[in-house]
């Protein structure tokens, strides 16, 4: 039976209650009437359930989706403004035991090198990320408890934080490990992370087992209430997501909104993020052996309606698409997004040759961060390296807060400015530069209060004779 407060996994995301949802939207997709009625609760800007986004998302009438299009845009306009902001994913470890199929860590690979950065590695790529300009990461790493212990994950977060190379500073450190114990994200929690990233990867309970045959991520429910332990950990943001192609689209969409129905009717706060990467090569692994991949417009919609559904929450795409890809949903509601990303073990101090490459997955988008900053804000956004909420205790209830009630905009646009002018000092070519600039003296008019902006230009000229870190 569904319930989303109930602390089972097969309860908040009940298959019965997934398979009516799906029929519901098959029933409904050419009813007019009911689609306006959905649209016109859209507009409200509170969100929609589960059955009446996947309405949406069945919906084939070509005006209602020019209007759902048009809908999530302006969602994200208004929750996010046209800030970007921008972070990088560091592999610590590619040691893995368990046997997802869909994965090439998966432990019976024999054609990849596994690797493990020692401390000093990893301040050694910290530094390359710095001197890129990058002050957010997200640790990626194997699940090993020999190799990658939570002790490891812990030491290396105190390690990254520690180091400071010239103006470069990792300022915010977001974790995607594997589920773990309350007293692990506790851990985690006391170690200073951002947000916790943990994928579902696929909601479908029997198709799960199936692509995780072996290993500790076998067990559905520990992995499906990982984010309950988390907020029981003291964690209050969390990231969630589903790979796209390894089950059926529809069922994850209902699966992934269910989700985050069900954090907020427990802890009173959704997810911080929601991610929509689909399955790409890699090592071992050919996407095509999987039969439900989606095209790039399926792909546009699900992150337009998840924008109407969810719109308060964060959404992240990543170097798997490409830069025409990343274009397209940028205008349907994403908000986070990586540039110059290595998928590999150690692989921004000195990059893998192709033939050893240890990648977990291909990257589509190869742009330098410069040229991504650049590009977006030639398309009129703002590149932001903010991670001032975080380090102001903005998270959780009150990050959302603030968000769903349009306040968040005097604290996150002037951040933006001011740490994309760190950037554009301290990192970028004489044409981003150039451009950002122009950008900035235009933007800093968009902050809604006088007083902030007059406070915005005197910290921008302090950023010009070398101060740094300013936030609201």
């Amino acid at each position: 039976m569904y319930d989303p407060k109930s602390p089972h996994a097969d309860d908040f995301i009940d298959h019965g209650e997934v398979m009516e949802t799906l029929a519901y939207g098959e029933a409904n997709k050419h009813n007019e009437a009911l689609i306006d009625e959905i649209l016109a609760k859209a507009r409200l800007r509170k969100g929609l359930t589960h059955k009446e986004a996947i309405v949406l998302l069945d919906c084939d009438l070509e005006e209602k989706n020019q209007e759902m299009f048009a809908l999530a845009e302006q969602i994200k306009k208004d929750f996010y403004g046209n800030r970007i902001v921008m972070f990088a994913p560091l592999y610590l470890s590619n040691y893995c035991v368990n046997g997802c199929v869909y994965c090439p860590y998966h432990a019976k690979n024999k054609h990849i090198a596994r690797k493990k950065l020692t401390q000093e590695e990893i301040r050694r790529e910290v530094i390359a990320l710095q001197d890129m300009g990058h002050k957010r990461l997200a640790l990626e790493t194997g699940e090993d408890p020999v190799h990658n212990p939570i002790e490891y994950v812990l030491e290396s977060i105190d390690t990254i934080y520690g180091i400071k190379h010239k103006n470069g500073a990792i300022r915010r450190v977001n974790v995607n490990i594997a589920a773990t114990t309350v007293e692990n994200y506790r851990k985690l929690k006391d170690a200073g992370i951002g947000t916790y990233i943990l994928f579902q990867e696929t909601y479908h309970k029997e198709s799960y087992l199936k692509l995780h045959p072996t290993g500790p991520k076998h067990d559905y429910d520990y992995h499906t209430e990982a984010m309950d332990r988390a907020q029981m950990g003291g964690i209050d943001d969390v990231g969630c997501g589903v790979l796209f192609g390894l089950e059926l689209y529809r069922y994850e969409f209902a699966g992934l909104l269910m989700h985050a129905e069900h954090l907020e009717a427990v802890f009173g706060v959704g997810p911080h993020t929601i991610s929509v990467p689909r399955i790409r090569r890699a090592d071992d692994i050919d996407p095509d052996t999987f039969d439900n991949g989606i095209d790039d417009d399926t792909f546009a919609k699900i992150v337009a309606c998840i924008r109407i559904a969810v719109p308060y929450t964060g959404m992240i795409v990543s170097t798997r698409e490409s830069q025409k890809t990343r274009e397209r949903v940028l205008h349907l509601g994403i908000s986070q997004i990586s540039g110059g990303s290595k998928t590999s073990v150690g692989g921004y101090y000195e990059p893998e040759p192709e033939e050893e490459c240890s990648a977990q997955f291909d990257v589509s988008d190869n742009r330098t961060l410069d040229q991504v900053v650049n590009w977006l804000m030639g398309m009129g956004y703002i590149p932001s390296f903010c991670t001032a909420c975080y380090r102001e205790g903005r998270t959780g209830d009150r990050f959302m807060s603030l968000c769903k009630s349009g306040q968040i905009q005097n604290c996150c646009h002037p951040n933006a400015l001011m740490t994309l002018k760190e950037y554009l000092m301290d990192y970028a070519s004489e044409d981003t530069r150039r451009i950002g600039e122009v950008l900035i003296e235009r933007e800093i008019g968009n902050i809604p209060k006088e007083k902030v902006q007059q406070i915005v230009r005197e910290r921008l000229i302090q950023i010009e004779s070398g101060i740094r870190d300013f936030r609201f």
